[in-house]
């Protein structure tokens, strides 16, 4: 891979970089100051970069996004994390609604779900986890009864992120029952504000309820809100899972290298920067977030090709999460008692809000697995 860019690329990266300056917000704002004053701030923050053409940038100008390549996407991910803009709010809908629509929505669906997406005008969730199938997805129960025109569904998901805000959900359901459970899976797209949508939140060790359960009972979902073929709901649910790990994996890859710098910083302003057993963990932490880096542009190239993510999108989501943790853990570790008070110099939250990481998007177990199976080629663990 040619690691130099190109002269339309260096002013694509210069132009992004003096926009932001001008324009990101100054107080990023948190969810400690209050969830509704934080979703709204990052909800104008979005409608500011989607008039801006920041937002969908590989996405079909037909569609509301701007049409380039995903070289210009990764320019653009690591300008905004170099810069510490925050972040969109509508990072689901972004990062794998809109492409699973593209992928394999209708016209209708492109033209109906695509624009007010990128312009944070309807946020999205994903209704893929439930109590009993988490890490094996096929296992799912929630149902979805055919009643001619429109389905009619029951049943329970859970761990669903800004489900409470969203518009659309996102939701994998079983429509028959099949020897195989990977068939007879039905993916729907379906409106929070039907009648028989139940939201509770899930309160984290942070304090935070950034996660939900969600309850479904005889929600009728018209079947204009099928995405993909009836029945054939796996494939679609892995064309999402493959943009999870992939698409976000790749602006993980460059964070990972922030959060090393940061860490660097954050032992010399506690003087610890002297001590050698503290230099070789924030070495080894910035060479292995340089090699995820490289990784991600791995699967750029393989983007590039295909416009998909393949199953090495995992390796990024894998190795990030679990040193995401080690970094965490180290910064409160060298702050020693004042790291576990207060907010710790921001590290307190960070280091509770990792916990999660190696359980989001897929467990470390299951990365394992699919790394295993589908890239390495070994055999299946059951």
């Amino acid at each position: 891979m040619d690691f130099e860019l190109s002269d339309g690329e260096k002013e694509f990266r210069d132009e992004v970089r003096a926009w932001l300056k001008a324009n990101q917000p100054r107080d990023r704002g948190s969810m400690a100051e209050g969830q509704k004053k934080f979703i709204e701030g990052r909800r104008a923050w979005q409608k500011k970069l989607f008039d801006a053409g920041y937002v969908g940038i590989t996405w079909p100008k037909e569609y509301g996004g701007r049409g380039a390549g995903f070289m210009e996407q990764l320019i653009f991910n690591d300008e905004m994390i170099l810069a510490h803009a925050p972040e969109p709010i509508n990072v689901i809908g972004l990062g794998m609604g809109g492409p699973v629509v593209i992928a394999h929505g209708t016209e209708e669906q492109k033209q109906r779900y695509l624009r007010p997406l990128l312009a944070g005008d309807e946020i999205w969730c994903q209704g893929f986890s439930e109590p009993n199938a988490g890490s094996d997805l096929s296992g799912l129960q929630t149902r979805a009864e055919d009643k001619g025109d429109h389905y009619v569904v029951n049943g329970q998901k859970v761990w669903t992120t800004l489900a409470q805000v969203a518009k659309w959900c996102m939701l994998v359901t079983r429509e028959r029952k099949e020897p195989n459970p990977r068939d007879g899976l039905t993916y729907l797209l379906v409106d929070m504000e039907s009648p028989g949508v139940e939201v509770r939140p899930l309160v984290q060790i942070t304090g935070d309820a950034e996660f939900n359960e969600i309850f479904f009972k005889d929600v009728v979902v018209p079947k204009s809100q099928i995405l993909g073929q009836a029945g054939n709901g796996w494939a679609v649910a892995i064309t999402t899972l493959l943009h999870e790990r992939g698409t976000l994996g790749m602006a993980l890859a460059t964070r990972a290298q922030i959060t090393a710098a940061e860490l660097a910083e954050h032992a010399r302003k506690l003087g610890r920067s002297s001590d050698p057993l503290v230099r070789q963990k924030i070495a080894q932490y910035t060479i292995e977030a340089r090699a995820l880096q490289l990784n991600g542009y791995r699967a750029v190239t393989a983007m590039k090709r295909n416009g998909i993510p393949g199953p090495e999108g995992s390796i990024l989501k894998l190795m990030w999460s679990e040193l995401n943790q080690r970094m965490a853990e180290t910064a409160v570790d060298i702050a020693g008692p004042a790291g576990q008070v207060g907010d710790g110099d921001g590290w307190r939250y960070q280091f509770l809000r990792s916990r999660a990481n190696t359980i989001e998007a897929g467990t470390s177990e299951v990365l394992r697995n699919i790394l295993a199976e589908r890239v390495l080629g070994l055999p299946r663990s059951r």
